[in-house]
């Protein structure tokens, strides 16, 4: 798993009386591939950014004792593009003015981003190149499909210098970036050089790494069409289809199926039925992306006709928090299957960063291969087992109380974490849990006592920190409301008490427990960052990329705290300063009855944020500390 092996196998192995096989549902109705796919666009650059072969290695092998058999390779991407620009005329700056640094390419590849945080050094390209070759060899060796990049339609600017008759049209900004970094050309479907880029791209990149015949391409993430005209919409697909087809007949298009929940207005049923008949039946894939939660296939007659994957989504921007919707996924891909005239072909797994609540994934991917739901208490029981190496009942138990809690959320549950902790400080906070809050702090107090059988198992001492992370998370909620009670009925020695724990102890204490695990440290995403860099210039803009991505996400806090993580450095250098902000500005207004004024303080807080992000400080990469000592710890100064 993500956080560690569980290799302790018994010895001798048990002998088999009866050979065992299994087939994943579809496979056996002649419906065609029973596919089991992975990964999501934005994970390339949440999670995968800095990899290096040995992890890229490490994430393959685990795809392969998955069963995922469809997954992209986007790696290198840019390298080829880059070599597309220059033949057609481009110029070394123009191309520096589109793409994104390293940490926000997924952004740039869809047409939501340019040039922030770049460019992109000659360097990266020659180790991405190179990372590619090895992932791609890997993935077909294991009797994986590769799904590779195409053209999309978004062209940098220098292409109207170059061609200045071309129709391209400047789309809208994205998100809370403005025209800076945003707006991106898109060029007309009818527009013949649309066909000429797209087909060099995709000939250039086969004679490169190959072709598996299935590739990605996404004109309108999060971005609104032009227009609504069915014909036009049409057009575009189309026009996106002909591209791959003219450098390859046989391509097939995987596309993302979350434009259509992301912006129900605009896609209604005309408008989704013309951009999927754009192409022939059967030669599109549509990435159902957030169906245990949003379901895009019940509204459209299973996507018109066009195959589909039931898709996992699970988390956004890779933040921590210990989270699920187990019941969604336990009978939302059986459901699929049922629907009437359902075009499912079958499951995936889309979280937008990885590396957190491993459970939940090793369920799904379980799942691809049952015809029928699981026994989630018994499932989970066993997994408790095999995840540790050794039966043990209070982690079970440990495990049972998170099954029904914090893995359960029911109803759309949209997973951001929105905890006070890893927020920016106001007096309108959310404090709502989906679940009874004194289950966790059950588990946390059954698997120390787990402890002493199995500290000695890696997955337990990762799940501990978990646990422990997570029950500290809902006790910074209780301060915070704490705070806020003591600020609005006016007392002050109420507020500097709660203010003063949660500054000075519960944060420090987390801060110590996330150092302990060297899953949970900052240091490990900077030095990542770091070691991709071929000079000092390359490993400090490689920096300020990672620290940005995980607290403002932009220069001005454009999309703040979306990636956030619960890091040992970040808590301490980031969050915590924060709180420390907020009490004494609370404090302030008491003492002169002036009123607090959060604009003012949005204003004087984005100076400490920014402030992080170049303080030039190292964090240790390596862990310190004892887990279990410091868990304990927390656990008899606050256990409830």
């Amino acid at each position: 798993s993500w956080s560690g092996a569980q290799l302790r196998l018994p010895d001798p192995l048990p002998r088999l009386r009866v050979e065992i096989r299994a087939a994943a549902p579809g496979r056996e109705r002649g419906r065609g591939a029973g596919f089991r796919y992975y990964q999501n666009v934005c994970a390339q650059s949440y999670s995968f950014a800095w990899w290096d072969w040995a992890r890229w290695e490490r994430e393959i092998d685990w795809m392969a004792l998955s069963g995922i058999n469809l997954a992209p390779a986007f790696a290198g991407q840019e390298a080829v593009w880059q070599r597309v620009y220059r033949n057609l005329g481009l110029n070394q700056t123009e191309i520096d003015k589109y793409f994104t640094g390293p940490a926000f390419l997924a952004w740039n590849r869809m047409g939501n981003l340019r040039r922030w945080a770049g460019p992109l050094p000659p360097a990266w390209h020659f180790k991405q190149l190179y990372l590619q070759y090895r992932i791609v060899e890997r993935m077909r060796s294991l009797g994986m499909t590769t799904v590779l990049p195409a053209f999309a339609g978004h062209v940098p600017q220098g292409i109207l210098r170059v061609f200045p008759r071309v129709n391209a049209t400047r789309l809208g900004h994205w998100s809370h970036f403005d025209c800076a970094y945003s707006c991106i050309y898109l060029l007309d479907p009818e527009d013949p050089m649309f066909q000429v880029i797209g087909t060099l791209f995709l000939k250039e990149l086969i004679k490169e790494f190959g072709t598996d015949h299935v590739y990605s391409a996404d004109t309108f993430n999060e971005m609104t069409p032009l227009s609504s005209d069915p014909a036009y919409l049409s057009r575009v697909s189309n026009a996106v289809f002909r591209s791959m087809t003219g450098a390859d007949p046989k391509a097939l298009w995987l596309m993302q199926g979350w434009l259509f929940q992301h912006q129900p207005d605009f896609w209604q049923p005309a408008q989704v039925r013309a951009l999927l008949h754009g192409v022939p039946l059967g030669r599109m894939i549509v990435l159902d992306l957030f169906a245990e939660s949003k379901p895009v296939y019940q509204w459209t007659e299973s996507f018109y006709g066009q195959p589909f994957i039931w898709c996992m989504l699970h988390n956004f921007g890779g933040n921590h928090g210990l989270f699920g919707t187990v019941e969604a996924i336990n009978h939302g891909p059986f459901a699929a299957r049922r629907f009437p005239n359902s075009t499912m072909v079958g499951t995936g797994l889309v979280p937008e960063g990885i590396e957190q609540n491993d459970m939940v994934y090793e369920l799904m991917n379980e799942l691809g291969w049952r015809q029928e739901p699981l026994d989630l208490p018994s499932w989970v029981t066993r997994y408790a087992e095999r995840r540790y190496g050794a039966p043990n009942a209070a982690a079970a138990s440990a495990w049972r109380l998170l099954l029904r809690s914090v893995y359960n959320c029911t109803g759309v549950c949209v997973n951001h974490n929105r905890s006070p902790l890893v927020r920016r400080p106001s007096l309108h906070m959310d404090t709502e849990l989906w679940y009874n809050a004194s289950d966790v702090y059950e588990a946390w107090r059954l698997l120390l006592s787990a402890g002493a059988e199995l500290s000695s198992s890696p997955t337990f001492l990762y799940d501990l920190v978990d646990v422990t992370r997570q029950a500290a998370q809902q006790l910074v909620s209780d301060y915070y409301l704490s705070i806020r009670q003591a600020f609005q009925s006016h007392m002050l020695p109420e507020l500097l008490t709660a203010g003063g724990v949660l500054v000075y102890d519960l944060l420090p204490e987390l801060d110590s427990l996330l150092s302990s695990h060297s899953l949970f440290l900052l240091g490990r995403w900077l030095e990542n960052a770091r070691a991709v860099a071929t000079s000092d210039r390359e490993a400090e803009q490689y920096e300020l990329n990672a620290r940005n991505q995980v607290t403002l996400w932009g220069p001005s806090g454009n999309i703040l705290d979306y990636a956030n993580k619960q890091l040992g450095g970040l808590v301490l250098d980031y969050y915590s300063v924060r709180w420390s902000l907020f009490i004494s500005v609370l404090v302030e207004s008491l003492n002169s009855g002036r009123p607090f004024h959060q604009d003012r303080f949005n204003q004087a807080v984005f100076q400490v944020e920014r402030g992080f992000i170049y303080n030039k400080k190292r964090y240790p990469a390596v862990p310190a500390g004892d887990t279990m000592e410091i868990s304990r710890k927390l656990f008899l100064k606050y256990y409830p």
